[in-house]
């Protein structure tokens, strides 16, 4: 049913490198957050008295003045649990499992059911189709932070938790059903039928299931089935849950209906519009129509609570069909997202990522902030595991998705192991400058150990944006490339082997449908961003190649990589600048769009 498998976190850790730094970046700060400020709106819920300050306290949408007051909790779990997962984290579990602790005495003191960081008053609220912000996507992340606790850390007592807090939703859902049923599907509640999918699947016990049928028909699954565009113009982050869901039904079921749902999803989310250079879609948290792009380039776009869930789905969508396309969009999703909406300096989100020229990127901060994307970017750094290597079982491969530094365990006997491919002299890292490949972060080393010799196919995902045939070699000895459905396959029997891999990157440009003069330059999948405060305008002398305007600048660091990566400076122009990375832009002031001219 499944082409591949979900890699196991426990079986895959990060190595050092870029997507390392920025994951520990982000432990330190879950580490750093106080437990009692975590659990400051379930301690007011529950009356247990806390001797604190308001100006102590989380504050913003944490405040507890806020109505989303709590959610971030969940989000904290939920991260933390999967750094549990692949990192065997000693520290944060037993912060995490004495918040769990609390949280129960919490519960306990609410009458056995109640687990919400917010009144019950709120879901009375929703029968009388009273105003109230959000409270269903509040309950969902603290649901889903406990489901996150039981199935990647182990933690038993969050399943007693949700035990009650099941029960709690089944009498609401029930009365609801009779009194008010549009209430259920109100609230931003698309998270739900994906959690409670889960829970059953996590356990086998009917009752998650029956909360899964009744979160299981909201209308914009009809509309989808209609053939229609649900999507333009409404909210994007309160409809791609509802995609999980469907993926999750899809596992548990086995029902074709769900599939065909999520596809029809991505379908209309991304076959049928178009979307920045970045992969964004979305303006002020609403997906953008297609052909509009243009009208919406201004502070508010790229939503990173999107960005994050769009991934998800593309993870799903890439194990039930094996297409090497949703592995496309993530990479580029992780450099223009991930890291781009990531402070490199100090973990913090921006909710949005400007793409009008002169922009600047609006960061969170440690305590005050705690938006919806606060949330969503603490999990996404501790993902990258899982979105590396897949096991296609039916065809003995293992499948290498994201070229991210990495050792993933294949099983008891053979290990994976992949890094950037340096050339190392005298203790030191350096590369040869007539050699394009030993300074390219596309120069790939992987190395696969088998205790006992083992014979499988591994396969490399081609990405989109190579530009020319891949170079491969086993043990130092080129190999005949064999590809099929955008993969390289290696089949052999393995023991202690390198496979050395090299892709030829360029600098490619992107278009706008309704600004065409408007052009955006990637290195693959990485957008450059102009360290310039306007469109100073690009010239050109031929207009259909504007990335010759532009120069590589190498220079030797001693960071992550032993050399300068991805960095230009445009050419005969009457003012030129430096080109850098998007995810590496923190404070400076940036363009990334320019009107090219001949």
């Amino acid at each position: 049913m499944f082409k591949f498998k979900q890699t196991d976190p426990r079986s895959a850790r990060l190595l050092p490198g870029l997507f390392r730094e920025r994951a520990e970046i982000n432990r330190a700060y879950l580490m750093e957050l106080k437990t009692e400020n975590l659990l400051q709106n379930f301690y007011l819920e529950a009356a247990i008295r806390t001797d604190r300050d308001i100006e102590d306290m989380h504050l913003g949408w944490e405040s507890p003045v806020c109505q989303l007051r709590g959610h971030f909790l969940g989000h904290w779990l939920s991260a933390v649990s999967m750094f549990i997962a692949t990192e065997n984290d000693r520290e944060l579990k037993a912060k995490h499992d004495i918040v769990i602790e609390e949280l129960q005495k919490c519960q306990k003191r609410n009458g056995g059911r109640w687990i919400g960081s917010i009144p019950e008053k709120y879901f009375e609220m929703l029968e009388n189709n009273e105003y109230i912000w959000s409270p269903q996507y509040t309950l969902h992340k603290t649901l889903l932070g406990l489901y996150h606790s039981a199935l990647y850390a182990e933690n038993k007592t969050a399943l007693v938790i949700l035990d009650g807090a099941a029960d709690w939703y089944l009498e609401w859902t029930a009365k609801t059903e009779e009194k008010n049923p549009h209430a259920i599907y109100s609230g931003e509640e698309g998270g739900m039928l994906e959690v409670w999918a889960g829970l059953y699947q996590l356990t086998g016990e009917e009752k998650y299931l029956t909360l899964a049928l009744r979160y299981s028909k909201p209308s914009i699954f009809e509309r989808f089935e209609n053939g229609e565009d649900p999507l333009s113009d409404c909210h994007a982050n309160a409809s791609i849950p509802w995609a999980h869901g469907a993926a999750k039904m899809y596992e548990i079921t086995g029902e074709e209906r769900w599939l065909k749902l999520v596809k029809s999803f991505w379908d209309c989310a991304v076959e049928k519009r178009e979307s920045f250079c970045t992969g964004g879609q979305n303006s002020g948290e609403f997906w953008i129509a297609p052909g509009r792009l243009g009208s919406f380039l201004e502070e508010r776009t790229q939503e990173f609570c999107t960005v994050y869930n769009m991934v998800r789905l593309a993870d799903y969508l890439l194990r039930f069909t094996g297409d090497k396309k949703y592995g496309d969009y993530i990479e580029k999703n992780l450099y223009n997202g991930f890291l781009a909406q990531q402070n490199k300096f100090t973990g913090m989100p921006a909710y949005f990522l400007p793409l009008k020229a002169g922009s600047r990127k609006k960061w969170g901060s440690k305590t005050h902030d705690f938006w919806c994307c606060h949330g969503t970017m603490v999990q996404a750094q501790t993902i990258y595991p899982m979105l590396c290597q897949y096991e296609d079982e039916e065809r003995n491969r293992t499948v290498i998705s994201q070229y991210i530094n990495c050792e993933y365990k294949r099983s008891e006997n053979v290990t994976v192991t992949q890094s950037a491919d340096m050339k190392y002299y005298g203790g030191g890292a350096f590369f040869d400058e007539h050699d394009e490949s030993s300074m390219s972060r596309w120069s790939i080393k992987i190395t696969v150990t088998a205790k006992s010799p083992e014979k499988f196919t591994l396969s490399l995902r081609i990405p989109d944006w190579v530009n020319g045939e891949p170079s491969v070699m086993v043990n130092g000895e080129k190999t005949e490339l064999v590809v099929k459905d955008g993969y390289i396959d290696i089949e052999r029997v393995w023991s202690a082997d390198t496979v050395s891999v090299y892709f030829h990157v360029s600098v490619s440009v992107s278009r706008l449908p309704d600004a065409p003069r408007l052009t955006a330059f990637s290195e693959g999948p990485i957008v450059l961003a102009g360290l310039c405060g306007s469109d100073r305008g690009i010239r050109v002398s031929d207009p259909e190649r504007p990335e010759k305007a532009l120069v590589n600048v190498t220079q030797h660091t001693y960071g992550t990589f032993p050399w300068q990566q991805s960095v230009y400076r445009t050419a005969d122009q009457d003012g030129n600048f430096e080109l850098i990375p998007l995810y590496d832009v923190a404070d400076e002031t940036y363009t990334v769009y320019f009107t090219v001219h001949s």
